[in-house]
């Protein structure tokens, strides 16, 4: 299966109202005209900017319920309860409630690599892991950046231990099958999952971006 070209983002502005008519900004906290306000003052000079909100404002288990695919809302798999544990690895989140991430990619030429191979190549291209909620924002604004067979994951979500190491996990973003805990029902929904370390998989990429900026 040949990956689809991908359309720009849709405005900043679209972007705002896309997320006050999924309730987001409530979750966050935020109030409709300060969604409004930042995309409208936003600098997206770069062109093709993604509107996210922090994740100490709006985390993952608030976030994922929010994709849809075929009419079937997105879910965080019942084995990471802890999903909102996974914190920024190796990038850094402007510290402000909005900001914006530029020149996403999917990372389709890494599939079959594992993240510890793939965090390196990263780097050597200019580029920064996306965060867990970094790309479900991005599926949230544009749905055909999640297709079968091309899906990614988001290794700048990181698990640090009580011991200090790192969780082998490491969360991605793909269909369900509809099989085992997930349900049948569940079968064609967006899903927010795990994949380990040092795995491989042929129909995972590496999302990532070249910057963020408030």
């Amino acid at each position: 299966m040949t990956a689809a070209v991908l359309a720009p983002l849709p405005p900043l502005s679209d972007q705002a109202e896309r997320l006050i008519g999924l309730g987001a900004h409530e979750l966050a906290g935020l109030s409709a005209d300060e969604l409004r306000t930042y995309a409208g003052s936003a600098d997206a000079s770069d062109g093709g900017a993604l509107l996210a909100v922090h994740p100490d404002r709006l985390p993952a288990s608030a976030l994922a319920p929010l994709l849809r695919r075929e009419g079937k809302p997105g879910f965080v798999v019942t084995d990471m309860t802890d999903v909102d544990d996974f914190r920024p690895y190796g990038v850094e989140l402007p510290d402000t409630p909005l900001y914006l991430g530029t020149g996403l990619d999917r990372g389709d030429h890494l599939a079959d690599w594992t993240p510890e191979e793939a965090l390196p190549a990263l780097a050597r291209e200019g580029r920064d892991p996306l965060t867990l909620t970094e790309g479900i924002h991005w599926v949230l604004q544009q749905s055909a950046a999640l297709e079968r067979n091309h899906c990614f994951m988001t290794i700048g979500s990181r698990l640090r231990k009580a011991d200090g190491a790192y969780d082998a996990r490491t969360p991605a973003i793909w269909i369900s099958n509809g099989t085992g805990r997930d349900g049948r029902e569940r079968r064609d929904a967006p899903k927010v999952g795990w994949c380990w370390w040092g795995n491989r998989h042929t129909w995972l990429g590496f999302g990532s971006a070249t910057g963020r900026h408030a």
